[in-house]
C-alpha cells in the first residue's frame, strides 16, 4: 500500500506574525525564509512558532509584523552542527499561508476556533520519560520518528499529561501511534559548567489525543494470498 506522507504530519496554526522575515536557505533557486507566529492559548497566554516558508508562497510586501495569518503545513526537524555538537532544530513547515481579510478583530483562541492544531503518525523511538510534579501531576516526554517522502524523518519531541502519561510510560520502542494536539514553546535556563546561564526555547506538542495503532492480523495473510495468486 502506498503511503500517503501528508497523512502522517498535519498542523494548523492561526496568529500573528511577530518579527519581520529573514533569509534561511535555497534549494534549486527557491529561496526560504523564516519569521515567528504568536499563536494564542485559552489561557490568554501565547506560544511562538518559528514558521519556514517559501518565497513562492507570498508576495514581497505581505510578511509584515502585525499581520494576522492561517498557516497549513507540518512540524518538522533537522539536525544543526554547532560548536562540534548537534542541535535538533524544529520548525513549522508551511505549505499554505492565507492572509485574514478583518485585521480589525483580534485574533481570540476558542473552542469554535481552530488556532493550533497538530496530528502526527509515528513511532515512539526512545523509551519514553515519566515523572510526577511536586503537586503529583503525571507528565511523560515522548519522542516521536514522523516518516516524510524520500526516506527521511521527523523527530518530534511531545509530553503527555495524567492518564496518557502514565499509558505511554508502558509502551515499547517501534510502537505506532497517531496523536493530535497543539505546538507549545517552552523557555527554560541553561546552565553552564563555567556558571554562566542562558535563556532558551522548546517546542513540543502537548497531546491530547493518542491512541496506539494496530497491527491488522490478516495484512499477512492477504500479502500471502497475492503471492500464491501470483504464482499460479
Amino acid at each position: 500500500m502506498e503511503t500517503n506522507f501528508a497523512d502522517n504530519n498535519h498542523l494548523v496554526l492561526v496568529g500573528k506574525i511577530t518579527d519581520d522575515k529573514k533569509f534561511s536557505h535555497e534549494i534549486y533557486g527557491e529561496k526560504f525564509y523564516t519569521f515567528d507566529l504568536s499563536v494564542p492559548r485559552l489561557s490568554g497566554n501565547a506560544d511562538t512558532i518559528p514558521i519556514t516558508i517559501s518565497e513562492r508562497l507570498f508576495k514581497e510586501d505581505e510578511l509584515t509584523v502585525g499581520k494576522k495569518v492561517k498557516i497549513t503545513g507540518q512540524f518538522r526537524s533537522y539536525n544543526s552542527y554547532e560548536n562540534e555538537k548537534n542541535r535538533l532544530i524544529l520548525t513549522v513547515f508551511a505549505k499554505d499561508i492565507e492572509f485574514l481579510q478583518n485585521q480589525e478583530e483580534e485574533i481570540v483562541a476558542s473552542k469554535d476556533l481552530v488556532s493550533n492544531e497538530v496530528t502526527l503518525i509515528g513511532y515512539i523511538c526512545k523509551t519514553p520519560i515519566y515523572r510526577q510534579t511536586p503537586f503529583g501531576r503525571e507528565i511523560a516526554d515522548v519522542l516521536l520518528a514522523v516518516n516524510r517522502a524520500y526516506n527521511k524523518s521527523d523527530y518530534i519531541p511531545c509530553i503527555t499529561w495524567g492518564r496518557n502519561a502514565r499509558f505511554c510510560s508502558k509502551m515499547e520502542v517501534g510502537t505506532e501511534v497517531k496523536v493530535t494536539g497543539r505546538v507549545q514553546s517552552r523557555s527554560y535556563e541553561k546552565k553552564y559548567e563555567d556558571g554562566t546561564v542562558e535563556q532558551k526555547v522548546a517546542y513540543e506538542v502537548s497531546i491530547s489525543n493518542l491512541e496506539v495503532i494496530e497491527k491488522q492480523d490478516n495484512e499477512n495473510e492477504e500479502v500471502a494470498e497475492n503471492n500464491e495468486a501470483a504464482a499460479e
